[in-house]
């Protein structure tokens, strides 16, 4: 808390100000990271640890008051990325400027300076804040801008092309499928917001009543020609530094995957009263595998249906960081015991095993796939169903658990992102991982 001298956080901010610029200056007089001699580095991060106290404790102190000065009250509801830019121009010292973070971003991970860690400080304390917290999670359920500007066509055409993701209506059911071949269906920025406008679409058609995820078919040697669910994060873009903190180890938790296990979030004002549209069942439909990501996924879903020769695993903690809100949810389904053993050993489930019931509710052989997801669509089509996943998912998870989890996950993740065991470790990554995880 501010002390009773320093109630709106000046006195922080000045002191905020001067450690900043202190570290910005000692920054300008040194050579980029990799020429670095050790005793450069350990000083420039003594400097870099005395400003993060600060921004911790400042935001810390006045997460509320901050928020309701970037969102006018609560009026506005920019998503993560826009509240954050606002932040760094409002407060210089408190977040990187946007051209810092622009030259951050041409870095290999190993290479930058780690800035992404101060947006995680300024993360953890919007989120940690109830009023700002809720405001935000739910900000980053409404309809994106680019599922907005495709609805008619989809609502036309029943089917819209993303890139790596392809969406087709099959009323009753929309299928979202994953088409990044190349690297087995592996999480990227681009897929992950791909994927989101496509959640975005099936929830806002009202022509759907079920959702339906499932991996294309891919073309590495090994699996070429199988359909894949998913590989979970791609390394080799975590080893180029192409992964974003804010939009998607942050922003697919509170964006994506939140959308789909809480439908969308329209406020009252638009005309939808109850807070909440589009509240739809989903079925995950798993062949071959679904790692990290595409695991966590899982969890969110009502119904899972995996092939046989399938299996789930989740291997963040082996390199290094934190697998989503999986600590949150496998737990609840499938045990303390049993989720220790996954997350903190990288445990394999396979589909053919007893363990493999808590994770997904039917097994059937790869090829008889299509048909038990014919069925589970038609299972919940109903008209009640909805509303009673949406009763569940409220009883399961309330909002301000996830909010408080969500809060010390931006902290941890965004540390862990920067650790040298991570740095180390995703130096070597420079194809996919599942060849080496499928061994």
């Amino acid at each position: 808390m501010a002390p009773a001298a320093d109630p709106d956080g000046t006195a922080l901010l000045h002191d905020l100000a001067r450690a900043a610029g202190a570290e910005e200056r000692a920054l300008a007089h040194l050579p980029p990271k990799p020429r670095r001699t050790p005793e450069e580095q350990r000083s420039l991060d003594e400097l870099r640890e005395e400003a993060r106290r600060l921004r911790f404790s400042f935001v810390d102190a006045h997460a509320e008051r901050i928020y309701a000065e970037l969102t006018d009250g609560g009026a506005d509801r920019p998503r993560l990325s826009a509240l954050v830019a606002r932040a760094a121009e409002r407060w210089p010292g408190l977040l990187p400027s946007e051209e810092r973070m622009a030259a951050e971003s041409r870095c290999a991970q190993r290479d930058k300076e780690g800035l992404e860690v101060d947006q995680a400080i300024f993360v953890h304390g919007v989120l940690g804040a109830r009023r700002a917290g809720r405001h935000l999670l739910e900000s980053m359920r409404l309809p994106t801008r680019r599922a907005l500007e495709l609805l008619a066509e989809f609502s036309a055409r029943g089917r819209v092309d993303l890139g790596p993701v392809l969406l087709e209506r099959a009323a009753p059911a929309a299928h979202l499928t994953l088409t990044a071949p190349d690297t087995l269906n592996a999480e990227t920025d681009a897929l992950v917001a791909a994927m989101e406008t496509a959640v975005d679409l099936v929830l806002l058609d009202p022509e759907v009543r079920v959702g339906v995820v499932r991996g294309g078919p891919v073309t590495p040697a090994r699996y070429a020609g199988r359909r894949v669910f998913s590989s979970g994060i791609n390394l080799a873009h975590l080893h180029q530094g192409r992964i974003s903190y804010l939009d998607f180890l942050i922003g697919r938790e509170i964006g994506l995957v939140s959308k789909v296990l809480r439908g969308l979030y329209l406020p009252p004002e638009t005309g939808c009263w109850t807070g909440a549209h589009g509240h739809k069942p989903w079925i995950g439909a798993v062949d071959t595998f679904a790692i990290g990501g595409g695991m966590q996924l899982l969890f969110t879903m009502d119904r899972v249906i995996a092939g046989s020769d399938a299996y789930f695993s989740l291997p963040a903690a082996r390199e290094g960081i934190v697998p989503g809100a999986g600590n949150l949810r496998l737990p609840r389904l499938a045990g303390n015991r049993l989720a220790r053993q996954v997350i903190l050993t990288g445990r394999r489930i396979r589909a053919d095993e007893p363990a493999a019931h808590l994770i997904c509710d039917e097994v059937v052989e790869p090829g008889a796939l299509e048909g038990a997801v014919d069925i589970a669509v038609e299972q919940l089509g109903a008209p009640a169903v909805a509303a009673n996943r949406a009763m569940l998912s409220v009883a399961e998870e309330p909002p301000d658990d996830f909010r408080r989890y969500m809060a010390e996950f931006a902290l941890q993740q965004g540390a862990r992102l920067y650790a040298s065991d991570v740095l180390e470790k995703v130096s070597g990554f420079v194809g996919p991982r599942p060849d080496r995880e499928a061994r």
